[in-house]
């Protein structure tokens, strides 16, 4: 069985989840609405990525005899003024993700719940990914400018992005 503490410090993660989720669909949708389809289908995919990071803590919750509550999402923004601007908020966003991630596997610690803990591994290695992943667009976009070529490449390029069920979850299938 799993203590009262972790059970809620799931269920506040797994409604972050589900609002990172939603944030990046509303990215995906305002590149959307601006052609950058290859920029749009990038957070369209994070957007995928978001969900199923909340549906493994779900399974996780359930398996561990606890009781998954969802929330009501908090509201998004819905505009950003430049794909550079997009992905600096997204870093910001992960690192609080991270931060989220990292006082969980805390509480893991001192509640001695090394089951928790060792599922959270899986998350601070994601999340060591998810931020170099948008270190490595800003500084991209930073390089690119106001080169619209350069930023039609780039959006091209994330066009090519495709969904993979992350690991925890192609287990499950």
């Amino acid at each position: 069985m799993i203590s009262p503490k972790i059970q809620d410090a799931l269920n506040a993660q797994i409604n972050a989840e589900f609002w990172s989720a939603y944030l990046y669909l509303a990215m995906g949708m305002h590149f959307e609405n601006e052609g950058r389809s290859g920029i749009a289908n990038w957070f369209k995919i994070q957007f995928k990525e978001e969900q199923a990071h909340a549906e493994i803590f779900m399974n996780y919750l359930n398996s561990r005899g606890g009781r998954v509550e969802l929330k009501a999402i908090d509201e998004v923004p819905t505009t950003w003024e430049s794909p550079l601007a997009a992905f600096e908020a997204t870093l910001a966003h992960e690192e609080k993700v991270t931060a989220l991630i990292n006082n969980i596997y805390a509480l893991a610690e001192a509640e001695h719940d090394y089951a928790t803990r060792g599922k959270l591994d899986w998350f601070v290695a994601e999340q060591v990914e998810e931020e170099e992943t948008a270190k490595e667009l800003i500084d991209r976009l930073r390089l690119i400018g106001d080169n619209g070529l350069a930023l039609y490449m780039l959006d091209q390029e994330l066009a090519a992005r495709t969904y993979t069920v992350p690991a925890p979850l192609a287990s499950k299938a």
